[in-house]
């Protein structure tokens, strides 16, 4: 499915990091949300002009799975256990491409930052959590989708090391719990 800049406006913060002006009747859903998220205690002010943000709106927004894409894809955005999100990160390095510093709050600032520079991850906003369902054992990372070839082509080399240091630890970890 696909979504155009005025389905986005129920997320005030999401059309802030997505670079959608909110219509006039809509622009105090904005100043509301951060007032209220700085009242609690959830943010500060100071924190707002450092948040990642689209260079510009996007006409249209399409969501799918990868591999029914039916344009090359600007962000691939990935859910998933830490465990696993290591494997990308791992071959995002192996590929020499940036990987930014794990990010929080607001989950949606990790699509422009990773357009910006390569690999972002976030753990999730309680705002995202409570919108979508994912789960308190998995966050998110976002991969650049000029990035992407690239990155999955490190993928197997990283997923077959891992599971000769998964061996190697666990016969370390053995011969050092019995000395």
């Amino acid at each position: 499915f696909y979504t155009v800049p005025s389905d986005h406006f129920n997320c005030s913060v999401g059309c802030y990091t997505h670079n959608i002006a909110l219509p006039p009747e809509r622009e105090a859903d904005l100043t509301g949300t951060l007032g209220l998220m700085v009242d609690i205690g959830y943010i500060k002010l100071d924190e707002v002009p450092g948040v990642p943000r689209l260079p510009k709106t996007p006409a249209v927004t399409i969501y799918a799975p990868l591999s029914q894409t039916p344009v090359a894809p600007d962000a691939v955005v990935v859910a998933g256990k830490p465990a696993k999100l290591m494997l990308l990160h791992e071959s995002a390095i192996r590929a020499a491409k940036s990987v930014l510093p794990l990010l929080g709050r607001p989950t949606c600032m990790a699509i422009p930052a990773a357009l910006s520079g390569g690999v972002a991850s976030s753990l999730g906003c309680i705002g995202n959590r409570v919108y979508t369902g994912v789960t308190d054992d998995q966050f998110y990372t976002v991969v650049s989708g000029s990035d992407l070839d690239v990155i999955a082509a490190e993928l197997e080399t990283i997923v077959l090391a891992n599971a000769r240091l998964a061996e190697y630890h666990q016969i370390r970890r053995a011969t050092l719990t019995t000395a």
